[in-house]
């Protein structure tokens, strides 16, 4: 049986019991790791056994303890807070109070719309919380710990100080320590340092919480749990939370602060105009100052943003789809660029070898015995040389003398073995490309391999020593171990999918790019016939973005190169995804726009990504983009519909002031019209189906739209206004002036709301109708009447207020198609 090898290990037994701040551990727990230059502490005393139960007992006892909480969400508290104390919700809620004191209810109706809608946000996004921290318990990281002698997984919150951590390729260094077992172990630091190059560790060797482990194994001691470790500290200043950049957003936070500009001096000049105009009637004054005022406040549109992420989430979360943070959702629909890893993206984790062909004379009995070794020899095995060991098992009682595990930069893995009859043999499996120098004749048997899809592996003797650097020259070809993957039902369809909505899939690989393009192709990807392998990619950005927009499949790429080519992309101006589950997509994942992994992945791919696949379901993404283009699409219409109304407030208000004339409603007029032609309405609509290619600049579109229709509607409101001024005489003058100008308002609205909603289908139809219906309800039902203080009088003024809003319809038609044309989105 072999053994594993140059295990460099074990400092001395720590003394007797373990009790003390200072058992286990001969680090200071004040000292900071730099994370560029690293001061190696003194090592602490390693166990390999790890702690007893008792010595765990007695450091949860004391608190030393990995108690950073996993945010998936944001908490309940922060939740409540941030729904209910926000800008405007202190302005209509002041305003509210006024109201409650010099105006009847139907005034103060506005403050009872904005609670119903605060508590709809609190719920929705509570239930969204519910589905995340869901999840994300299903997708947590647990990882392997010594104690009383044996290995178990537990929750990294269970971890204390001087815990046994065993770390493998692909886990990531979950709380700082110092190592005390290294197998080869090379750990990436670059999401710390941004030092591009694997760390090779040895015993002693500090280890920092947030890198992670790309090749070889170990156990190291937890030396700083908790809020001490270092990735926690950085957590502390910017956790989980920390929403990746949303246009939606940040858009609507510029459009607000402008809004809240303007509102300023206009409501200052409508509190004063109505004062002067309304100084025998103070409490009339303040109610028609205020109905001013609420309308301009678009207090739904954050609500219906933060309702509509917050049920992509839930819908998402029902397919097994965590969202770690929630503009993702956002962010996917705006990609037009996918990278796709091959290995566990397209094709399934695992393999089958097919075939073992002996080289050069070989027998095929002594490259099965070797190839056992080469599977005992590596304690945590990749997926291929997993199949190499469920097909070959280890039956040779060789001594692993020296081993080298697998890493996807240098694409091979070694040992060296005495193989009993005293002959000493080093051994190397990898890459054929890679191991072999170019025209070597076994690449051709290869090629033909490869065309068919099929990954193949060189097990080569090696002229030279394992820590030779040079160990891969001169290796002379023993066997080709042919090995079948097996595709995802789902990915043809996932691949089509991307393709019909223009997203350009581009796959890159570490595998040979024959093979990578075979696969591609069977899976019918544009472009699969021409593959480039990554060693010819220039290195400047600007050339390989060239390359990389002309050509669909590329092979033999390094972890690096990934990164190098989704910034080259970023770079062309695309928006880029990255999909993968292995630790050589984990730089791109970072890099990328969007970071898609699959629930499979390594702990380290999962911890980076936005988007977690945890039923590794490739078939999942377009629900994904489709979820976020809902939200986009019909986030754009609403805000148009809120815009509008905002301007046409301001610009009535600006109006009223110039013209120095009583403002034509009450409060109980405009939360009428809002409710009618914004509130329900926008309700429905934001969480419609949209299928629509989401589109940048979400506020020149947003705001082309609602400034011609704010202003067509503000200046048919007032003329209405103006003509029924003259029209009406009387003690009751005011309420049929009221109500012509209502009328205008209400239908021009209405035709703002009936653009939104197209293209039209029968709920979109029957939603413009029935709040149609609505209206037309209150101005026949006489106790509505007298409730809202509506009653048209007459048939001549009504009929104006018609011909008036019918000429402003068409008016907005006619700017909306001209805005189209004129300043395309």
């Amino acid at each position: 049986m072999t053994q594993r090898a140059k295990i460099e290990a074990e400092g001395p037994e720590p003394g007797a019991g373990g009790g003390g701040a200072a058992a286990g551990t001969a680090i200071d727990a004040g000292a900071e790791l730099d994370p560029v230059h690293p001061v190696k502490p003194p090592a602490p005393r390693f166990k390999p056994g790890g702690l007893t139960t008792a010595e765990v007992a007695e450091r949860v006892a004391r608190g030393a303890v990995n108690d950073v909480p996993v945010r998936s969400s944001r908490s309940t508290p922060d939740i409540v807070r941030g729904n209910v104390f926000t800008r405007f919700n202190a302005i209509i809620g002041v305003l509210w109070v006024i109201m409650l004191f010099v105006a009847p209810i139907q005034d103060s109706l506005f403050g009872f719309v904005i609670i119903a809608n605060t508590g709809i946000g609190i719920i929705q996004e509570l239930r969204a919380k519910k589905t995340l921290d869901g999840l994300a318990v299903i997708g947590e990281a647990k990882p392997s710990v010594r104690r009383d002698g044996r290995t178990a997984e537990i929750s990294t919150s269970e971890i204390v100080l001087d815990d046994v951590i065993e770390l493998g390729p692909g886990d990531k260094v979950v709380v700082d320590g110092a190592v005390g077992e290294a197998d080869g172990l090379e750990i990436d630091e670059s999401l710390l340092t941004g030092e591009a190059d694997p760390v090779l560790k040895k015993h002693g060797d500090p280890v920092m919480s947030g890198s992670f482990v790309v090749a070889g194994g170990g156990a190291f001691t937890a030396t700083k749990v908790g809020r001490e470790a270092y990735a926690a500290q950085l957590a502390e200043e910017a956790s989980r939370f920390t929403l990746v950049h949303s246009e939606l957003r940040s858009g609507i936070s510029t459009i607000l602060k402008y809004v809240t500009w303007m509102m300023i001096p206009t409501s200052l000049g409508l509190v004063v105009s109505q004062l002067i105009v309304k100084d025998d009637n103070f409490k009339d004054a303040v109610a028609r100052t205020v109905g001013g005022i609420v309308p301009m406040i678009p207090e739904g549109l954050v609500l219906l943003t933060s309702v509509a992420f917050a049920i992509g989430v839930i819908r998402l979360g029902r397919k097994q789809c965590l969202v770690q943070e929630l503009p993702a959702i956002e962010g996917l629909a705006r990609v037009n660029v996918v990278c796709l890893d091959k290995t566990g993206t397209l094709t399934e984790g695992g393999m089958d070898v097919t075939e073992c062909r002996p080289l050069g004379g070989a027998e095929a009995s002594y490259v099965k015995k070797v190839l056992g070794a080469l599977g005992e020899s590596d304690p945590r095995p990749n997926a291929s040389l997993q199949a190499i060991i469920d097909a070959y098992p280890d039956s040779a009682e060789w001594r692993c003398t020296e081993s080298l595990p697998f890493s996807s930069a240098r694409k091979y893995s070694g040992a060296s073995f005495s193989e009993g009859d005293g002959e000493n043999n080093t051994w190397l499996l990898g890459a054929p490309d890679v191991l072999l120098p170019a025209g070597d004749p076994a690449l051709e048997e290869i090629n033909e391999l490869n065309e068919q899809g099929l990954r193949v592996l060189l097990l080569g003797r090696a002229a030279r020593e394992l820590d030779d650097a040079a160990v891969a020259t001169g290796v002379r070809p023993t066997a080709l171990i042919v090995l079948e993957q097996r595709l995802r039902p789902d990915a043809a369809d996932t691949l089509r999918y991307f393709e019909d909505q223009d997203v350009k899939a581009k796959v890159i690989s570490g595998d040979n790019a024959v093979s990578v393009g075979a696969v591609a192709g069977k899976l019918g990807l544009p472009g699969a016939d021409s593959t480039v392998d990554a060693r010819e990619l220039p290195t400047d950005r600007a050339a390989m973005a060239e390359v990389l927009d002309g050509n669909s499949v590329f092979g033999r790429v390094t972890p690096q190169q990934k990164r190098d080519m989704v910034a080259a992309l970023q770079f062309k101006g695309h928006t880029v995804a990255m999909t993968g589950d292995g630790v050589n997509d984990v730089l791109a994942l970072k890099d990328a726009d969007i970071g898609v992994s699959m629930g499979s992945g390594s702990e380290a791919t999962r911890a980076v990504a936005q988007i977690v696949l945890l039923n590794n379901s490739f078939s999942t993404l377009p629900s994904v983009v489709a979820e976020g283009r809902r939200v986009i699409g019909n986030i754009t219409r609403v805000a148009t519909l809120f815009l509008t109304k905002t301007v046409y407030s301001v610009l009535l208000a600006v109006l009223v002031v110039c013209s120095q004339v009583e403002y034509p409603f009450l409060p109980r007029h405009l939360t009428l019209l809002s409710t009618l032609t914004i509130g329900i309405p926008a309700f429905f609509l934001a969480l419609a189906p949209n299928k629509e290619r989401a589109k940048p600049h979400f506020v020149k579109r947003v705001m082309r739209y609602a400034i011609p229709g704010g202003g067509v509607a503000a200046v048919a409101t007032f003329l209405t206004y103006l003509i029924a001024r003259h029209h009406y005489s009387g003690p009751d003058a005011l309420k049929a002036e009221t109500s012509a100008a209502t009328l205008a308002l209400f239908l021009t609205s209405m035709w703002v709301l009936a653009i939104i909603a197209r293209p039209y289908t029968w709920w979109r139809v029957g939603l413009v109708g029935a709040m149609g219906a609505a209206f037309l309800i209150v101005l026949v039902v006489p106790w509505l009447q007298d409730f809202f203080q509506l009653k048209l009088e007459g048939a001549v003024m009504p009929w104006i207020a018609v011909a008036i809003a019918a000429a402003a319809a068409a008016l907005i038609e006619f700017t909306f198609r001209w805005v189209d044309r004129r300043f395309p989105a």
